[in-house]
């Protein structure tokens, strides 16, 4: 690059810096700055336009257009050059603005006379904040070298955007960000309402220097800062399992990219041209992310995403920001992520308010661990962790997947009001805790509640139930490195045992496969891996881990009931399978002189249509069928619980569906099989009643729903309920919910 190039992009961003530490209003810094933008790079107009809205682009201040235009000129994203580059986060340089495709010309602005458009996101770690334009009258394209020169003025106006440096005045399209109130919607992952203080799981990194005086001590700065993370990235390499290929081929991709060149090249440029070290990796990390948001081959995405995770390493090495920097965590902490690990998440334990990703899903080993804790969580957050800082007032309403970041007095009033709700209500359930689920018209519902880890246990005896109707037994594979023993596996499984004191626990087979995959175990790239190899497929196809776990649980009981429950049984022929495997771990047992339990009840979920329709035969056999609410309700309406396009779009209350759980109902009945609904909609007070009056007689949900339906269930009579789902029916409703609440409003005013 030319010294004369380079000198002037040293001298217009020391320009830039100085401007920004001058005492100025917000809008003066902008005016000031495009003067000396289109001052340096030699062109009649330089204009900025800042986001107003996530879809509106504002002119925020030009030189060389008319000034009244100012904060009048709006555009939607997508909408002309500038709306172009906003939507897109690409660059767009044209010697004829008006031919180009997308052009919109706007006539307040006066630009009819320029023909020549460049066009540069404003953008911090791949999110787009504005749009930098520098227009001319001559009909040229930009060199390669003014592009570089305006990309990294761009950046350090992003840096600056994020600082705050332009908030001082009325325009709305100024405010502070990280200052404004933001309402996020995401997706239930857990239900319930929280309020706290952010804690960042990976605190955000702030550049504070992006512009640099003396680009040798920045490059020896960054030379430094590379070394010691060559230097992490090969201890962790070494201490890496070697039976993990997995892992090691994550950190040999991590190796790769601390010692390219490419990179460290281009970050070098970036100095050269005035940037600070930390700025100069921020640039290059956020074209990376900006790459990535335009890749769809998944193995790119994956290497992409390493680099955005060592560029954060080295982000934090250079400012000495992250986890380790001594700041205190709130006494209401509400976890944000972009994800998070199952181990990492009972690293935290009871201590959070709340939890909010970005990513996630509402079966992922997050959302199980954070049912298991009782804590609220939403998923599919989008732009949380670049909107919220470490201790942020926070509000966390998992019931509608909502989240307020910085509220305003009238939400925090109103969402207060309804934690005060909940906690009244709650006292009330408490008072009826010790007393059976019967309803007006005598019948008595066994109310259960789903556990996983041996923090849930003490819900035992608060909430009311009867017994645990579900113990996931994979939380503790999943939070391991590595397979547990069959000893850890017993051990664990005594204490539950132990802590239920004689009441029935239902453990539920290892259900790994589709959204929870082991950390040592290779994931299949499957393309629907819901309906894939998971669960008793992979128990019957890996029996050795099956064997293990059924002899585990066998040595846990030392002669106490046990009872079993194999999952995602899609076939009389696989019950029978596990069934074997479990008379041939009964008879090693035997053989072995251990203690074997005098009661073993072995069952299985019912989670896929196809096993409504199973031969009498395994209905006779089977000592307890469970329905597995969540994925058969998925499985019935072919709709994917993981899609927010489809998840909500079925109600559990239409009868279609009620009438084909009535069906299993009725065999089960005829064959005496004993039957529960286990899943989110036996936790939920009005399906609750429906299921109850179809005849369902055990539900089982997390322990705070325990209260709530059976304070529901005790106030109505269930062959009333049934009149009004029968006459539904025969008027060919498509769902019964609205005819129910009607009936029970008729409950509350009479």
């Amino acid at each position: 690059m030319p010294d004369r190039i380079e000198s002037n992009s040293r001298k217009l961003l020391r320009r830039l810096r100085d401007t920004m530490a001058e005492d100025r209003a917000g809008q003066a810094r902008l005016d000031l700055i495009t003067h000396l933008i289109a001052d340096s790079i030699g062109t009649e107009v330089c204009s900025i336009y800042l986001f107003r809205d996530a879809e509106t682009l504002e002119l925020c201040a030009t030189e060389g257009l008319k000034k009244e235009a100012v904060h009048q000129t709006r555009m939607k994203l997508g909408e002309g050059l500038v709306g172009r580059v906003g939507r897109t986060g690409q660059i767009v340089n044209t010697a004829d603005a008006p031919s180009t495709k997308g052009f919109r010309y706007m006539p307040e602005t006066g630009e009819e006379i320029y023909s020549s458009f460049l066009g540069v996101p404003v953008q911090r770690l791949g999110e787009t904040l504005g749009v930098l334009v520098v227009q001319s009258k001559e009909a040229r394209e930009y060199s390669g070298d003014e592009v570089y020169a305006l990309e990294v003025v761009a950046m350090v106006l992003a840096e600056m955007t994020e600082l705050g440096a332009f908030v001082g005045d009325n325009s709305a399209a100024m405010t502070a960000r990280h200052k404004q109130p933001v309402l996020i919607r995401g997706t239930c992952g857990q239900e319930g309402a929280a309020t706290g203080h952010v804690w960042l799981h990976e605190p955000r990194v702030v550049v504070t220097n992006p512009v640099a005086d003396d680009p040798e001590k920045e490059l020896v700065r960054l030379g430094e800062a590379v070394e010691k993370l060559r230097v992490s990235v090969d201890q962790m390499l070494e201490g890496a399992q070697m039976g993990d290929a997995e892992q090691l081929e994550v950190l040999e991709a991590y190796r790769m990219f601390a010692n390219s060149k490419g990179w460290m090249r281009r970050m070098e440029e970036d100095i050269g041209r005035g940037l600070s070290a930390e700025a100069a990796v921020e640039k290059e990390q956020s074209a990376a992310r900006a790459r990535m948001s335009q890749v769809t081959d998944a193995y790119l995405r994956d290497r992409l995403h390493d680099l955005d995770d060592l560029s954060n390493r080295l982000l934090r090495i250079l400012t000495g920001q992250g986890r380790d920097t001594g700041a205190e965590m709130p006494p209401d902490p509400i976890l944000i992520a972009r994800n998070i690990g199952p181990a990492e998440l009972l690293d935290y334990g009871r201590k959070l308010k709340g939890i909010v990703l970005e990513e996630g899903s509402v079966g992922s080993h997050a959302a199980i661990v954070a049912r298991a804790l009782a804590i609220p969580l939403v998923v599919h957050a989008e732009r949380i962790t670049t909107e919220a800082l470490n201790g942020d007032p926070i509000m966390v309403d998992g019931d509608q997947g909502i989240v307020h970041l910085r509220p305003e007095d009238t939400v925090s009033a109103a969402f207060r009001d309804k934690i005060a709700m909940q906690a009244e209500a709650q006292k009330r359930y408490a008072s009826i805790r010790d007393v059976p689920a019967t309803t007006l018209c005598g019948e008595t519902i066994a109310l259960h509640m789903n556990a996983g880890l041996m923090a849930d246990l003490p819900s035992l005896e608060g909430s009311g139930a009867e017994g645990v109707g579900l113990f996931r037994t994979e939380l503790q594979f999943l939070v391991r490195n590595q397979m547990p023993r069959r000893s850890e596996l017993s051990a664990l499984y005594s204490r539950v045992l132990d802590a239920a004191k004689g009441r029935r626990v239902v453990f539920r087979t290892l259900d790994i496969g589709s959204d929870k995959v082991l950390p040592y175990m290779k994931p299949n790239d499957e393309p629907n891996p819901a309906l894939g190899w998971r669960a008793i497929r992979v128990g019957l196809d890996k029996p050795g881990i099956l064997r293990m776990q059924l002899q585990a649980l066998l040595r846990a009981a030392n002669g106490r009931p046990l009872t079993v429950m194999f999952p995602f049984v899609a076939e009389y022929s696989e019950y029978r399978a596990a069934r074997d495997e479990m008379d041939k771990a009964i008879e090693r047992e035997r053989i072995l002189g251990h203690k074997v339990p005098e009661v073993i009840e072995v069952g299985a979920m019912l989670e896929t249509p196809s096993l409504a329709f199973a031969p009498r035969a395994f209905f006779e056999e089977v000592q307890f069928l469970s329905i597995g609410g969540n994925d058969l309700k998925q499985f019935f309406f072919a709709a994917d619980r993981e899609n927010e396009r489809v998840r909500r779009r079925y109600d559990t209350l239409n009868t279609s569906f009620m009438n084909f759980l009535e069906g299993i109902v009725g065999i089960s009945t005829a064959t005496d099989t004993s039957l529960s609904f286990c899943g989110e909609d036996a936790g939920r007070p009005i399906e609750a009643i429906c299921l109850a009056a179809i005849g369902f007689r055990m539900l089982s949900m997390r322990p705070a729903s325990v209260g709530p339906v059976k304070h529901m269930l005790r106030r109505v009579d269930l062959r009333a309920v049934r009149a009004v789902i029968d006459a539904e029916r025969r008027k060919g409703s498509e769902t019964v919910r609205p005819a129910v609440m009607a009936y029970l409003a008729g409950l509350e005013q009479a």
